[in-house]
């Protein structure tokens, strides 16, 4: 199973609001997801990102891949993601 962590659009018309979840890249965009990691919020001035950077981690550590908009969204919030180092056999 291929993890993504995207944006899941919410909110009525011509007034977005997103959750960022960690899902499976075969469900639809506001489909079912793993677990929710935050959420992001354009109508407020400025802009309003919560992120759990933890978690974040923990499913980037596990090979998730970030959409290029996740991946904007952690920059805004400085958040340095980083792979576990692979073990290797001697």
């Amino acid at each position: 199973m291929a993890v993504h962590i995207r944006l899941q659009r919410k909110g009525s018309t011509h007034r977005p609001f997103y959750h960022v979840v960690a899902a499976d890249q075969r469900c639809p965009r506001d489909g079912r997801y793993l677990e929710r990691l935050g959420y992001y919020d354009p109508a407020h001035e400025p802009s309003v990102v919560e992120l759990k950077s933890d978690r974040l981690q923990y499913w980037y550590e596990r090979g998730a891949q970030l959409s290029p908009a996740a991946k904007k969204l952690t920059s805004i919030k400085k958040l340095n993601l980083s792979r576990k180092p692979v073990a290797t056999e001697a």
